[in-house]
């Protein structure tokens, strides 16, 4: 089998930030990597669930919903990919800043968070969803569309 995309990319130089992981025709695959690879602690995966719930929620409900394809987390706990048609990778980056300044100060209910509408809803961490988003708000600060290109 071929080698996929996402592990052709050397995970010992990408460090936390917000990164286009690969193009296809429309449709933009960003990395958004919210600790360093191989480096311990990871994401938890109650915190991981609360931060999906809350910025799955945010981007299907932005001004570029309709641009939204797809946004849920990397298995190996270390990040989020979004999946964007007809963004500017400017526009989606600003999004991304505006979706983690959200998570980071939201308050009230969960989003999606009953029996009926989770399919694991018991397992949430909305303190630790809200402290990743916190910390990627202050990495992605002063990020800028040039620095989205991992590093070779």
């Amino acid at each position: 089998m071929d080698k996929i995309e996402s592990f052709k990319v050397d995970h010992t130089k990408i460090s936390k930030g917000m990164y286009i992981s690969r193009i296809d025709g429309d449709i933009v695959t960003y990395d958004i990597r919210m600790v360093k690879p191989n480096m311990p602690p990871f994401l938890e995966n109650a915190g991981i669930h609360s931060f999906e719930h809350l910025f799955a929620t945010f981007m299907r409900n932005s001004e570029y919903s309709k641009n939204i394809v797809y946004v849920g987390p990397m298995g190996c706990r270390t990040g989020f990919y979004l999946l964007v048609r007809g963004l500017s990778h400017k526009a989606a980056l600003k999004l991304t800043k505006k979706a983690m300044n959200y998570i980071a100060n939201f308050s009230g209910d969960l989003p999606g968070c009953s029996q009926a509408e989770c399919g694991n809803y018991l397992e949430h961490d909305l303190n630790k969803a809200k402290k990743y988003a916190e910390d990627m708000s202050l990495v992605l600060k002063n990020w800028s569309v040039e620095e989205l290109n991992y590093t070779k």
